[in-house]
């Protein structure tokens, strides 16, 4: 749909360049967009490559290009320092107990960066020990641990200062799908809840806290688009169906200063390994292939 409305808004003398990063996970909505328009081959396609000496410091990056060059790259992504770490935990409660560590201790100390407002945990799922819902729970307690303004809605406890994530659109409120704040106040009596959203505050009445999550974890998929100083990735074949080499790209490279993978090697090659995904099924490179043979002139052979 958005692709749609950019194409009718844009002039037919108009020229429109497109970038985009082919290796991250697709959209969440239906459709594979820049993946049609590439694979159809009818549209001038430039891939940039090379990582220049600026980037080359950075083990997020080398090891992002890593990750999305296949199984080669599962014995390096371990061995690097800097901004990139692999934490062992060969099981999901030493695992969930080694984020706790990170998030609330070791990272704030050695890289001075406030545990609630810089440091994201990033999950394959949201189920199990080790998912986004669970490490919530633990994060909010260890994080945040809620006195007595605080308002239990939803199966979530909302107290002030936690972390926040919309999950719907509202288009009243002015608030996005994904878009994350921290409340500020809870008001019991006039059953109201006050969060900012990038400086800008907005209410809620304890009735439409449905569309508010705790975010101190959230799954890759909600981070598409976003970006954190520090990300936190647990990566455990309990994960195992979705364990792809795309979500783990899509979560390395959502870290702008530093990536803590937390977890198993062998949840690490398999996610290098498997590249297959679900298989989206659209008609545009069709469609593109066929819009370019009418246009074609007629002394013009395949």
């Amino acid at each position: 749909m958005l692709m749609q409305a950019l194409m009718k808004a844009t002039p037919d003398n108009s020229a429109l360049l497109i970038v985009g990063d082919i290796d991250q996970l697709p959209s969440v909505g239906p459709g594979q967009v820049l993946a049609d328009i590439i694979g159809s081959g009818v549209v001038p396609v430039v891939r940039l490559i090379e990582v220049f000496r600026q980037a080359a410091a950075s083990r997020i990056i080398v090891n992002a290009h890593r990750a999305e060059s296949g199984p080669d790259a599962r014995s390096h992504l371990a061995r690097e320092r800097h901004d990139f770490y692999f934490v062992p935990a060969e099981d999901p409660e030493t695992a969930v107990q080694r984020i706790l560590e990170l998030v609330k201790t070791r990272i704030p100390k050695r890289f001075g960066l406030n545990p609630i407002r810089d440091i994201q945990v990033l999950c394959p799922m949201q189920r199990g020990g080790v998912g986004a819902r669970s490490l919530n729970i633990e994060l909010q307690a260890a994080l945040n641990p809620t006195g007595e303004r605080k308002v239990e809605r939803f199966g979530w406890t909302f107290a002030p200062a936690d972390k926040v994530m919309q999950i719907e659109n509202d288009y009243d409120k002015e608030i996005y799908n994904g878009d994350i704040g921290y409340i500020d106040d809870v008001d019991p009596e006039a059953g109201e809840l006050t969060a900012s959203f990038d400086g800008r505050s907005v209410t809620y009445g304890f009735g439409e806290l449905d569309t508010l999550v705790p975010a101190y974890a959230a799954t890759i998929h909600k981070s598409q688009g976003s970006e954190y100083p520090a990300v936190v990735i647990p990566v455990m074949t309990q994960h195992y169906t979705m364990l792809q080499r795309n979500l783990l790209y899509t979560g390395i490279t959502r870290g702008k200063r530093l990536v803590v993978l937390v977890g198993q090697k062998k949840a690490i090659a398999i996610a290098v390994r498997n590249v297959s995904g679900r298989r989206r099924w659209s008609k545009l490179e069709e469609w593109l292939k066929l819009g370019a043979l009418r246009l074609r002139p007629p002394w013009v052979t395949a």
